[in-house]
């Protein structure tokens, strides 16, 4: 099987709003977003920013061949940061390690656009096989009440991409 990782492009910004309708009616305890209500936009902000390719938000997609089977959103902040919003892979291609090389992608993109940037992710404490994985990649918890961001999730982490990206070390 062979994976590809990559922004969605303009034309794939329907795929994107079909796997993530899937994402929030498999897995609704894992986003902050309701599938019945989502079902009611017409258009998600994300569509939207992957039609005009805005360069501080974008949406990296895992595929087999030209299948998308995977999604992970950044959205840059101001003061050097940024967050990864709706990390899903399809069921049967879970457990496979490409929400590593997803993650992974979204990390390589921000650093190659943004430079040293600081990424914040959220995960609920219920789903550990993400918390593990964010771990594995590198991720620490946010420990500093002051610091944390509202996300709506029991756990903040943080990964900062000029860390990540030292010469010599494996992914």
């Amino acid at each position: 099987m062979n994976i590809n990782y990559r922004i969605l492009l303009p034309h794939e910004s329907r795929n994107y709003r079909i796997i993530r309708l899937e994402s929030l009616e498999k897995f609704p305890e894992s986003f902050g977003a309701n599938y019945q209500e989502s079902l009611k936009i017409e258009k998600f902000r994300l569509e939207s920013d992957i039609e005009s390719q805005a360069r501080d938000r974008f949406v990296m997609g895992a595929f087999v061949d030209d299948t998308l089977i995977g999604i992970c959103a950044f959205v840059k902040d101001e003061n050097n940061t940024g967050n990864i919003y709706q990390m899903y892979v399809r069921g049967s291609f879970q457990g496979k390690n490409i929400g590593f090389g997803l993650i992974q992608a979204v990390i390589d993109e921000a650093h190659k656009r943004f430079g040293g940037i600081t990424i914040f992710l959220g995960v609920t404490d219920k789903n550990e096989k993400a918390y593990n994985l964010y771990r594995k990649i590198g991720f620490v918890e946010v420990i500093d009440n002051a610091e944390k961001k509202e996300t709506g999730c029991n756990t903040q982490l943080f990964l900062n991409t000029a860390d990540h990206m030292t010469p010599g070390k494996t992914h």
